[in-house]
């Protein structure tokens, strides 16, 4: 198998790397999510992996970028990334509960709710009018935009938004185990709201039943007029799926191997069903000697904060497989 699925038709002059910030208090729903030392925590996990991409280094004592099971984060492999091109990503923060310690574009907006329980997004449409502008701002720096995602319990409110759009998804796990069920069980109780309030708007949608990532990244879509990469897995997928809602043109969409090939999703399906081209990139992470990273060919985080679409980056500025390789195991054993 390749590296890269195929070879983007673009040659950027002036990339850039982005990454939407978003808390959801899906997350914290017991079950749900893996990221986090724990539920409650799941909400600390974007500030830190922004930390950790900007800075290089977490400021906490004992705090290392490692699963309970050893399994490096994927903000390690972006931050891996991000160092081998020298490139300095931007993080843009949408609905945040806690503080960042990096410099960040502030889209504003509050945490994301409960999908099952009122509107989960008030403000989405303020979010994606906020989108828009950012879009057409970063029109002016960079041709070639890598729009990633750190949003914890983001494929159940994904699902969430797939399903009320018409799309007979199903969509991936950071955990081994994809709690299938859990999510479809929330999912009805959802939608049985968006049909009771009998809502077909995509904005209206994602206020719904949806997170602040989504209407963020399809804002960005909108005023954004170079060649845009969403970068992530099936959340990416739902926000693919609103900007055609909207009848805006759908961007490719970039993730791994190890999303792509979720025998426990659709992702390859849901894209084609959306029209959004879909790259991957295998990193081959079971034959590198690393047990931590051994588990991502399991099933364990498989994507996140953008690394696919990082080392996709990567690969398209020239970069090699094995200095790209090479880059993650260097960083990974410099946090142990």
């Amino acid at each position: 198998m390749s590296f890269v699925s195929a070879r983007a038709d673009f040659e950027p002059e002036a990339p850039m790397f982005a990454l939407i910030l978003a808390n959801s208090l899906v997350s914290t729903i017991p079950g749900v999510s893996g990221a986090g030392e724990s539920p409650e925590k799941s909400l600390l996990v974007p500030p830190l992996d922004a930390e950790l991409i900007i800075n290089g280094e977490l400021s906490g004592e004992g705090v290392t970028p490692n699963t309970p099971t050893g399994c490096p984060t994927p903000a390690v492999l972006t931050l891996a990334m991000m160092d081998l091109i020298g490139m300095h990503p931007l993080m843009i923060a949408a609905g945040i509960e806690s503080e960042i310690t990096v410099p960040y574009l502030n889209i504003g907006g509050k945490i994301g709710g409960d999908p099952r329980n009122g509107n989960a997004v008030p403000d989405a449409r303020k979010l994606y009018e906020r989108g828009v502008k950012a879009g057409e701002y970063l029109s002016q720096t960079c041709d070639m935009l890598v729009l990633g995602e750190c949003l914890p319990g983001g494929t159940t409110t994904a699902l969430c938004v797939l399903r009320a759009l018409g799309y007979a998804a199903k969509v991936s796990s950071c955990l081994v185990n994809n709690p299938v069920e859990q999510k479809e069980q929330i999912a009805q109780e959802a939608l049985a709201r968006v049909a009771e309030a009998h809502v077909s708007d995509p904005l209206e949608i994602v206020a719904m039943v949806g997170d602040p990532m989504i209407p963020v990244a399809a804002g960005i879509a909108e005023g954004y007029s170079g060649k845009l990469f969403l970068a992530g897995g099936t959340q990416m997928l739902a926000a693919a799926a609103v900007i055609r809602a909207l009848g805006n043109t759908v961007p490719d969409v970039v993730t791994t191997s190890y999303v792509y090939n979720d025998s426990s999703a659709t992702f390859r399906e849901t894209a084609a069903a959306i029209g959004c081209d879909a790259y991957y990139v295998d990193p081959e992470f079971d034959t590198l000697g690393h047990a931590g990273l051994g588990r991502y060919a399991e099933g364990e985080i498989k994507e996140g904060s953008g690394a696919g679409g990082a080392m996709f980056l990567a690969s398209l500025l020239g970069y090699t497989p094995e200095q790209i390789k090479d880059a993650i195991k260097n960083h990974i054993a410099a946090y142990g």
